[in-house]
């Protein structure tokens, strides 16, 4: 993944990162406030060796206590120490439990040592600190040799006192809500990253040109409500989602098909990726920018051209096929004259022969001479071979990719399909793309105010956002 991989995973997925964070503030709060506050208290003693008045034995007592220190700091956690401290205070523990609880710190190049008690008590804390530090002095007077006059030659003073606390030192709420807000934010990120690295799906133009160099001639934004008006370039011209039928329909203008027929099969991997609808809407682009065109249902498995454009679907391209019917007596033209409808006709048993037929290829060589534009709406090409058959009659095939549903397995079989049989891909067009976020429809494109208040016929079709491209040349028919 790229930088700018990463910055679209946090753009897309900011809202789970957000509460994940809060989800670790949460926690981080709750488990603060349900652990048991624990209070320390400290004493202080100071070591000192009773020695001769010179200097020099000034100079080896004080290397002598320094070397003793360490040793003292160590036995503060031992039973001969804590026990007594034990049987003193009452305490309901062993040794062990409250060596736990004792810690003792040396500070370099001191004779000090600090003796630090942490207890859910502090008044405890506090009693059990002075009373270690007084059996550390009694232990170390017992220990310690003995001078000419009887004494220890070490002597332990006690210099601080530990008193009462009153603040708890665990758990301490704002560090411990910091770092559940920062645990927060890295399991959100790293999931959102971790979600983006395993999903396979098509989501922006990028992952369908690693796939195929075959350009993306449109995209078509997604709409909630395209099951209740199909046909968005009939019913709401000016709306953002007609005018990309509209850029679609440009750029597919700028396609060097290779050969003067303009005749394109729209398909699509599976089902439900909007094929239908995208060719239903470019047919009618295309005949209200002047060209004439015919829009022919070769779904003859579940054909749906009939049901979109509203007209009679009993007869179709199959009885033209069969030589049940004449072209001229099953065409039906749409809106103002352009726009020629030849639906599916009845469903046979045999879609794939069919559209492979020499019937077939005649019929095609017929409307490309009749017709600007020859559009197919045909089945998707994972489940059935008809789209593969057919496109390699045609001028390319355009296949319809939905955005945030189609698998990139899914179409690199759909292209190694067409592929396999020599069939010219035209290009992709990528549907259902949202209207927010970094893989929106419009993306770093222009904004689609400009040019409003212009009519269709008066309006210029914009430059093609990819150039001139090249389409292979259609296949050698039978």
């Amino acid at each position: 993944m790229e930088l700018r991989d990463y910055i679209g995973v946090l753009r897309k997925g900011w809202i789970f990162i957000v509460v994940c964070a809060l989800l670790g503030i949460g926690v981080a709060a709750g488990w603060s406030l349900l652990r048991q506050p624990v209070f320390a208290a400290s004493a202080q003693v100071f070591v000192s060796t009773q020695t001769g008045g010179s200097a020099v034995d000034l100079a080896q007592g004080n290397t002598f206590t320094q070397q003793r220190v360490l040793t003292y700091s160590n036995l503060v956690s031992t039973p001969i120490v804590l026990l007594p401290v034990i049987s003193r205070l009452d305490l309901d523990r062993t040794a062990d439990e409250l060596a736990s609880q004792v810690t003792a710190d040396a500070p370099l190049n001191t004779t000090l040592i600090a003796i630090t008690v942490h207890d859910a008590d502090p008044k405890r804390a506090a009693d059990i600190a002075n009373a270690t530090s007084q059996s550390l002095t009694n232990v170390v007077e017992n220990i310690e040799s003995k001078g000419a006059d009887g004494e220890s030659t070490v002597k332990l003073t006690r210099v601080k006192e530990a008193v009462v606390p009153s603040v708890p030192v665990s758990p301490d709420v704002p560090i411990t809500v910091l770092l559940g807000l920062l645990v927060g934010l890295v399991v959100g990120v790293g999931l959102s990253v971790l979600r983006q690295a395993l999903d396979n799906r098509i989501r922006v133009e990028s992952d369908v040109v690693r796939i195929s160099e075959r350009p993306i001639v449109g995209g078509i934004a997604f709409d909630n409500k395209a099951g209740e008006r199909p046909l968005i370039v009939q019913v709401d011209p000016r709306s953002p989602r007609a005018e990309s039928f509209r850029t679609l329909r440009t750029n597919l203008q700028f396609l060097d098909v290779g050969s003067g027929a303009r005749t394109f099969v729209m398909t699509s991997s599976v089902q439900s990726e909007g094929k239908s609808t995208t060719v239903a809407n470019l047919a009618i682009a295309l005949a209200d920018a002047g060209f004439t065109v015919i829009l022919i249902d070769a779904d003859l498995r579940r054909p749906r051209v009939a049901e979109y454009l509203g007209v009679e679907g009993g007869a179709g391209l199959t009885d033209v096929l069969i030589g049940r019917a004449a072209l001229e007596d099953v065409v039906q033209p749409w809106g103002r004259g352009r726009l020629t409808v030849l639906p599916a006709g009845p469903i046979p048993p045999n879609p794939s022969e069919l559209l492979g037929s020499g019937a077939m290829q005649d019929l095609i060589d017929r409307l490309e001479s009749q017709y600007d534009y020859v559009l197919f709406d045909s089945p998707p090409l994972l489940p059935v071979t008809d789209a593969a058959i057919l496109s390699k009659k045609a001028s390319g095939a355009i296949i319809a990719v939905a955005s945030g549903r189609t698998h990139r397995g899914q179409l690199q079989a759909s292209v190694a399909a067409l592929e396999n049989v020599g069939a010219p891909i035209a290009g992709f067009v990528m549907t259902m793309m949202p209207m927010r976020g970094p893989g929106a429809h419009g993306y770093g494109r222009y904004g689609y105010a400009y040019g409003y208040g212009l009519d269709e016929e008066q309006s210029q079709p914009a430059a093609p956002r990819r150039g001139r491209v090249t389409v292979p040349s259609r296949a050698k028919r039978s």
